[in-house]
């Protein structure tokens, strides 16, 4: 379980960790037992209270079992907020999953919710968007004539509904400038990362840093460039239909693959668009049964 493996990480950095569930005392130490989690508090809130106090009551899961259950807006929540195959009296009392950041006066600072049931931002991917980032899992390493460049990722392995992201740290070698957002308007590659994705997983837009005008004497012109080293980040998505669960069951470990293009420019000559080939290993884990609420 990441946070049982990040807790270290997260506790020097000021913060404790609790999971709240509506699942009893008993289940969750037997999930804890399981996984191997003795140091996570998993907190039992079996009559939904703490849930409710927190304004993430899942009222859906009542629904899909009322009298209004067979309504069409109703089973399309259902399907989006609970489950995928249907409510049943078992589910009522879960809240909708998400993760809540408490300062020492127990004001609520941040919080991370998705729009489908499964889905999970990992403790990694939530610290790297508060601007406080986990280390991450090294990956390959290389360097062109115009770059140095090393891939990592936030976390060794996925499960359904996980977020997760790639991350490449680029250096510019000396003299060299690559073009940010903005500079294919003017004709050049924009740097970026072109990755090759299973149905299951889902890319979202890249992430990119604050660009620099850069003035290209020869031409005159004035593009956002990346100077200085940089980092790019690519967020990505695990889907939980029954089709993906389905096939990420059938594995045990993903190898994603895809490439680094961009364009690399001195200040005298513009080079010839490059492609550079990269790739990451995850381990893919079973789902649980038990899904907490991280808090």
């Amino acid at each position: 379980m990441e946070l049982q493996e990040r807790l270290g990480e997260l506790q020097a950095q000021g913060l404790g960790v609790a999971a709240i569930s509506y699942d009893s005392q008993e289940v969750l130490a037997a999930f804890a037992e399981r996984k191997g989690v003795p140091d996570v508090p998993l907190l039992s809130d079996d009559d939904s209270s703490a849930i409710r106090a927190f304004g993430i009551y899942n009222h859906v899961a009542e629904e899909g079992i009322g009298p209004n259950r067979d309504d069409a807006d109703i089973k399309a929540d259902v399907a989006q907020y609970v489950s995928v195959f249907g409510a049943n009296p078992m589910i009522v009392g879960t809240p909708f999953p998400g993760t809540f950041v408490v300062d020492r006066e127990g004001r609520v600072t941040s919080r991370f919710f998705e729009e489908f049931y499964r889905e999970r931002n990992t403790a990694a991917n939530i610290m790297l968007k508060l601007g406080t980032p986990l280390s991450g899992i090294s990956g390959s390493s290389g360097e062109t004539a115009h770059l140095e460049i090393t891939a990592s990722q936030s976390n060794p392995d996925i499960t359904v509904g996980s977020r997760f992201h790639l991350a490449l740290d680029i250096t510019p070698k000396a003299n060299m400038h690559v073009y940010a957002p903005g500079a294919a308007e003017m004709g050049y590659r924009v740097i970026g990362l072109q990755l090759d994705t299973p149905s299951f997983l889902r890319a979202l837009p890249a992430e990119y840093p604050a660009s620099e005008i850069y003035h290209f004497e020869p031409l005159d012109e004035r593009v956002p460039v990346y100077l200085r080293p940089f980092r790019l980040v690519q967020e990505i998505v695990v889907e939980g239909d029954p089709e993906s669960t389905a096939r990420l069951a059938e594995i045990d470990a993903l190898t994603l693959t895809g490439r680094l293009d961009y364009q690399a420019c001195d200040d005298k000559v513009c080079f010839n668009p490059e492609s550079v080939p990269l790739t990451w290993t995850l381990a893919v884990q079973p789902l649980d049964r038990t899904r907490a609420l991280q808090q």
